[in-house]
This record gives structure tokens, sequence and C-alpha cells, in this order.
């Protein structure tokens, strides 16, 4: 009896089964050996498929298209971007030829003697006493964007400012007759033959005064007396109809002053001397790129001086002990808030004068 799972003794009926079904096939050893065995790559055993995958053209055909797709998007959001450019005409443009600068200075004679001290005591006595020391004085406002300009390009803006009065105003050079390259490298070119013509020639027209620019003593009769100079005053900026950013400096500077080497000598001792400057900037985006100012208007006060002077190429300071040979038409405090009086000579008021006296 057969067990389960045994192969049967015979196929069915009718159907070949068994080994008879084989017995006619036999192999002798020297057809065994002499047969060749060989094994088809992977690529061949893929028979048909191999076609598809070698198909490249196929392949290359679909990459065009899609470059060509690419390449007609691009286009499309070119063409948009130039469209809607053309649609913003209040898009402020990144370059314009600068104005001339315009400048007024006001000189300002004391009523009396000028008092003198030393440095120390001409500086904490006075009314700077509680002004900051140099560029410290110069404080930057509450930087916000506006329409056009990023916050980033209005601290740039307001840097860019605050270079160009310390370099006119703080740098020991340049006020006492030394170099005033650091000052010119700040200017619009639009605005160099400007600035060089009052340099080498400088002139009360309003536009060629060099003490409109700078602030710069007479290096012949007057040096300084302590290097550090007290500053109080504020900076402004605005988005003009230009399309520019526009900058306001308004700054009080006080200066201790001594008679130059050479000088007739004086037992007064150091003297204060006060310069008051509003000075208008423009700044467009290429001048922000390029770190430089268009300076548009400049109002200086400074005294004590004698009106009769010429300042317009240097100030003339009047030292401890001296007196103006004449007085202007009003008193005129240039420590006082407000805008700046816009007579041409004005007088000193006793309050903007130190007191050398106090303890």
């Amino acid at each position: 009896m057969a067990r389960r799972g045994d192969p049967p003794e015979e196929g069915p009926e009718g159907l070949p089964g068994g080994d008879d079904e084989y017995r006619s096939v036999v192999f002798d050893e020297s057809f065994v050996q002499a047969a060749r065995v060989q094994e088809y790559s992977a690529v061949e055993r893929m028979g048909d498929h191999a076609r598809a995958v070698r198909s490249l053209p196929a392949v290359r055909r679909g990459g065009s298209g899609q470059v060509l797709l690419v390449v007609v998007l691009v286009a499309v959001a070119f063409a948009g971007a130039v469209y809607l450019g053309l649609r913003q005409p209040q898009q402020p443009a990144a370059s314009r030829p600068a104005e001339a600068m315009r400048m007024t200075l006001t000189s300002l004679a004391p009523r009396g003697q000028v008092p003198g001290g030393t440095p120390r005591q001409v500086l904490d006595n006075g009314p700077a006493a509680d002004y900051r020391s140099g560029a410290e004085g110069l404080a930057m406002p509450a930087v916000r964007r506006t329409a056009h300009f990023t916050e980033a390009q209005v601290t740039a803006a307001l840097a860019t400012v605050k270079d160009y009065l310390v370099a006119s105003s703080l740098d020991p050079d340049v006020l006492t007759g030394g170099e005033v390259r650091a000052v010119r490298a700040l200017l619009h070119p639009d605005q160099l033959a400007q600035f060089d013509r009052a340099v080498a020639d400088p002139a009360a027209d309003g536009r060629h005064a060099m003490t409109g620019w700078i602030v710069r003593f007479d290096p012949e009769h007057v040096a300084l007396a302590d290097r550090e100079v007290r500053v109080r005053g504020a900076l402004q900026v605005t988005e003009g109809a230009s399309g520019a950013l526009e900058v306001t400096s308004d700054h009080t500077f006080a200066y201790a002053l001594k008679p130059a080497e050479g000088a007739a000598a004086r037992k007064a001792g150091a003297s204060l001397f006060t310069v008051r400057r509003e000075l208008h900037f423009r700044l467009d985006r290429d001048d922000l790129r390029q770190r430089r100012v268009e300076v548009l208007a400049g109002d200086t006060q400074a005294g004590p001086q004698d009106c009769a002077a010429d300042a317009t190429a240097v100030l003339r300071p009047l030292l401890a002990g001296e007196r103006a040979g004449t007085e202007g038409p009003a008193g005129t405090d240039p420590y006082a808030p407000g805008p700046p009086a816009a007579a041409l000579c004005g007088t000193l008021s006793a309050e903007a004068l130190p007191d050398p006296e106090a303890p």
C-alpha cells in the first residue's frame, strides 16, 4: 500500500509518466564532454527589455523639452519683472547729478572781553559742561525703514553722515589747517570741483566758503588748548520727494583754544570757542553703495570772533582777554534750541561764555 507523499508507480492513464518516457534519450560520455556551457549576461537574460533601457534617443528628446520649458518660464518671468518695473515710476533712481552746496556763516561777536582759564575750566564751567566728548556726542537716532529704504540702508546713511561730521568738525589736523582728503573722499563726485575751489580760492559768495564745508581755525594765530571737543546735537532722517534719503544734522561743537606758537604770549590762558553747524545731506542708492554724501546746504554760527574779520577761508577766534572791534545787531545763543539766526553777524550772549570763577 502506498503511503501519503510517495510518488505514484505510474503516471495517469494516457499521459507519459515515470522514467519510461526518457529511456530512449541516452547521453554518452563523449557527448557530455563535447557540450559547451554558456551563461548569458544580465542584459542578455533581459531579452527584449534591454532595448527599452538602451532607448537613449527618447530620453534626449524628453530632456530637450524640459530645457525648452525652463527657458520659456524664465523669459516670461523676466518680461513680467520688466513690466512691473515700468509700472512703478515711484521707485527711486539709482543715481542722478548732485546740486551745488549753499552755505551761510554767521560770526558771533562778544559784548565784552573774552574770559579765559585752563582748558578744563573753560570746558567744565561753561555751557558745554554736560556735552559728550568727540564722536560720542554725535548720537544716532532710532532707525526705522522708509517707503523704499530698509533699516540697514537708513543706518548706512546716518553712519556716512556721522563720518563726514567727524572728519570735518573733530579731526585735529583738519581743525588746524592740515589735509582735508578725508572730507573730500566722502563727497559726491559732482561736488568735488566746488569743494576744491573753496579750498584753493575761498569766497564769500554763498558757494565757496571753506568754513561752510569744514571747521578750520587760523593756524597762524590759534591752536588747540585741548584735543577734546565737546559735542551735542541730533540727526534726523526722512525719505524725500526725490526718492533719496535726506539727513539733517544740527550740532554744537565747543573747542578749547589758545594762542599759536610764536603768537604774542597771553596770560589769560585758554578760551572757549563755539561752532553750531546745521547741515542738510541727501543720499540716494548709489551714494549708499559708494559711502558718500551730497551736502545740500550748511548754516554755521561761530564765536567769539569779530564780525569784521573775513572768515570764509578760516575761522578767526577772539582769544582770552580780547575784545571785538564791532558788535552784531542782536544777541545770539548758539546753545539755544530752534533754528539758527539768519543774520551774517550776531552778538554772542553772555550765557554762551564760560565762567572760569565757578568752582
